[in-house]
């Protein structure tokens, strides 16, 4: 249960840092609590697509892994944030990526932010 809290507490700082540094990356709300509720939903919806989706699409794309020497994951980690996107879309969230390159760059800050928070936090129950 602990690691869960701390892998969505990972993704909504990676999603904020995101949303901050990137115009086309839009999350919106009334309010900053609203904002804030938005952020870690949308965070449950990344996490969830990462942990269901994303080893589907690595394990049919494996030869491209090979072929790109792994930097088809950028291309992989855009895909799971538009997804997110449409996800949060349909979930009525106020979440948007506009552009497949915007997820592209996005991913790649998400991936670096996620990256560094599990350095900072503990994951171990």
């Amino acid at each position: 249960m602990k690691n869960f809290v701390v892998k969505t507490i990972a993704n909504s700082a990676a999603l904020a840092v995101a949303i901050w540094l990137i115009h086309d990356i839009t999350l919106t709300g009334n309010s900053t609590p609203r904002k804030v509720l938005t952020l870690i939903l949308v965070a449950l919806v990344f996490g969830l697509v990462n942990f269901l989706v994303k080893p589907i699409v690595k394990l049919l794309t494996l030869p491209l892994f090979i072929l790109t020497l792994g930097l088809i994951t950028l291309v992989v980690n855009a895909l799971m944030l538009l997804l997110t996107s449409w996800l949060a879309d349909k979930l009525d969230l106020s979440f948007h990526v506009e552009g497949f390159w915007t997820a592209v760059v996005g991913g790649l800050i998400i991936s670096i932010v996620s990256w560094a928070m599990h350095m900072v936090l503990p994951d171990k129950d």
